[in-house]
């Protein structure tokens, strides 16, 4: 038995079968007539059951990957609970501080802290384009760079799957053997990677609240252990293959493909991972997304009930050892889909109030305003966003949308919808109304946009659903100056903090003494989106000593449009200078700064730049982008 061998072997017991012990043997040299004779035990063995199946290896590096991406898990976790535990003693010790007093928390506390966040936590992979897509011409997209802290983790994560992929006995004379050993180690490590897959793909990760990690996070890594998964599937099949094709030939192989339920499941769910692999490629993924959607959806199915079938039908007694990891596989996905119907079932139906209607109101630029009248109170925080579909347009789509605006009304009476609660309790009992701003391009935002238009000037009702909210895990209230840059329709994510962080400051409840908002769009038209929101802010009692408001307009059809209010609410025509806004509000910091981006992924790109700018020991920067890349 070779050194390397020896050594696995030491991690678990492993009783050599014979075909282990032809394999680790060294063969006479005969005759080619003996040579012939013999090609039934020296090939056809190691295609079918565990034969030549390195099973203690295997379980070791279950264990191995399991725990590399525990640990990782597990240190992300440790650097948000530090996190927490420090924006806490931030948030209580400043929040009774006038700004003048909060300049300890405005100087870091680590001369390191600042440099890793300029060179890792927020730096894209190369020098500065991370979310802006990367597009061969207008209609085909290739997708976004990943950050540099993104990359380091796949980078782990890739290295290792492929260390113990092909960590084997190369020295063994028997190709045969060793395609048998690659074949369980193959198969076994595109199970065990599906578990995590699985989990990532869920909108109800409990990962996501735990780590504070935003969902788009959680979806590149499910692309990227989705094509680990189909390439350990390829080879599991493809060292299968080989060893088949040698000891039947093609006709003997393909007879048994289409005979034997094992091995028919598994070249099925094969060929499933493989279409799955040529749907997801970013042009075709970005130009039929709700098709490829769809078909993600029952092709996902499809391989993972395969592969129960392949790992249940096989011949060795009660299926192969990796059967409970298919039972825990479904378990995980009939969970997450149950707990998806019961968000909506709840969200959406009450014996009291009925069914959640929506009111769908045309806007300039292309653009629909949608407030969802739900028949229930529902806890939704700032920076949230939820999936909605509506009834008569494609109702087996759901898409996401950052939720703008949130009323609470303590009566299910739609006369007094406008009354204010005098206690929280009496909210609990009431409705819960939530607003979107859906930019029309094309499939569902485009179907929508044109049956708003069909009611003319007025709003129509139609019967809908609303899933979630989701995310919601960025506080701000612990920050004593938040900046925040809204692109076009990304306004809805960055509005819904400022009632919360006015009402909080009034209330002597937050830390947070300055807020600037700037927001960029094409033309003043597109101020109708939020005017009736924007006029209940600028209102607010206090509004003016905290809230600052710059709008810079890219496209003016008239520059007489361009005029600004007060010194509070100013309007600028052309794009802003990103960085230089940015150091003046660094000049003017109080305490712990945030500045978050919602918007398209230049603009995105260019904030997190120039949040990297301003990092120095002198202040405290940090940066949430808001994104979902698909």
């Amino acid at each position: 038995m070779s050194s390397i061998r020896r050594r696995i072997a030491a991690f678990a017991p492993l009783t050599p079968t014979a075909i282990l012990a032809l394999r680790d043997s060294d063969v006479p040299t005969g005759t080619k007539d003996q040579d012939a004779a013999s090609a039934v035990s020296t090939i056809a063995p190691f295609a079918t059951s565990l034969n030549g199946v390195d099973q203690s290896g295997n379980m070791l590096f279950k264990e191995m990957l399991w725990w590399t991406l525990g640990i990782m898990a597990l240190i992300i976790l440790a650097i948000r609970l530090l996190e927490i535990g420090w924006s806490k003693l931030r948030h209580v010790s400043a929040m009774s501080a006038p700004a003048d007093k909060q300049s300890y928390w405005m100087r870091s506390q680590w001369s390191w802290m600042p440099s890793l966040k300029r060179n890792l936590i927020y730096a894209p992979l190369w020098k500065k384009r991370h979310n802006r897509e990367i597009k061969l011409s207008s209609a085909v997209s290739i997708g976004t760079l990943p950050s540099r802290l993104h990359s380091i983790i796949l980078g782990i994560y890739l290295i290792s799957n492929t260390v113990y992929m092909f960590y084997e006995d190369w020295s063994q004379e028997n190709g045969y053997a060793l395609a048998a050993e690659i074949r369980g180690r193959s198969g076994t490590l595109a199970i065990v990677n599906m578990v995590p897959l699985i989990i990532l793909a869920g909108r109800n990760n409990p990962l996501i609240a735990m780590l504070r990690v935003s969902f788009d996070t959680y979806n590149l890594l499910h692309r990227w252990m989705g094509r680990m998964v189909v390439i350990e599937a390829v080879i599991h099949t493809i060292a299968w293959a080989y060893v088949a094709v040698a000891a039947d030939g093609y006709d003997g192989m393909n007879l048994r493909l289409v005979h034997d339920s094992f091995l028919a499941s598994g070249f099925a769910g094969t060929i499933g991972l493989v279409i799955l692999l040529f749907l997801s490629f970013s042009p075709i993924r970005h130009a039929f997304y709700e098709t490829f959607l769809s078909f993600h959806i029952i092709l996902a199915f499809v391989v993972f009930a395969m592969t129960w079938v392949h790992c249940a039908t096989a011949h060795v007694p009660g299926g192969l050892p990796q059967l409970p990891w298919m039972l825990a596989i479904f378990l995980l996905w009939i969970a997450e889909r149950l707990a998806r119907m019961f968000r909506l079932a709840y969200n959406n139906w009450s014996k009291r109030g009925g069914f959640t209607e929506a009111v769908v109101e045309p806007m300039p630029g292309d653009t629909t305003r949608v407030t969802m009248h739900l028949p229930r109170y529902v806890d939704v925080k700032p920076g949230t966003h939820a999936y909605i579909r509506f009834m008569g347009i494609n109702p087996w789509e759901n898409h996401p949308f950052s939720i703008a605006w949130v009323e609470h009304h303590p009566e299910l009476d739609k006369e007094t919808l406008g009354e204010k609660a005098s206690s929280k309790s009496e909210l609990r009992r009431g409705t819960t109304s939530v607003s979107f701003i859906v930019g029309a391009h094309t499939g569902f935002t485009r179907h929508l946009y044109t049956k708003a238009l069909k009611g003319g000037p007025h709003p129509i009702r139609i019967r809908a659903a609303m899933e979630g909210p989701y995310a919601g895990h960025h506080s701000l209230d612990s920050y004593g100056h938040v900046v925040l840059f809204a692109g076009s329709t990304g306004i809805t994510h960055q509005i819904s903090y400022l009632k919360p962080l006015i009402e909080g400051f009034n209330e002597g409840t937050i830390a947070t003494r300055r807020v600037t908002l700037v927001w960029i769009i094409r033309d003043t038209e597109s101020l109708e989106w939020v005017r009736p929101w924007m006029d209940e802010i600028l209102r607010m009692p206090r509004r003016r000593d905290i809230l600052n408001v710059r709008l810079f307009v890219t496209r003016p059809k008239n520059t007489k449009e361009i005029h600004s209010a007060s010194s509070t609410v100013q309007m600028f025509p052309g794009r802003p200078n990103i960085p230089t806004l940015l150091k003046k509000e660094v000049e003017e910091q109080v305490g712990a700064m945030c500045v978050t981006v919602c918007g398209p992924g230049a603009l995105a790109d260019d904030v997190r730049h120039a949040v990297r700018e301003v990092q120095d020991e002198s202040s405290v920067v940090d940066f949430v982008e808001e994104s979902f890349t698909w």
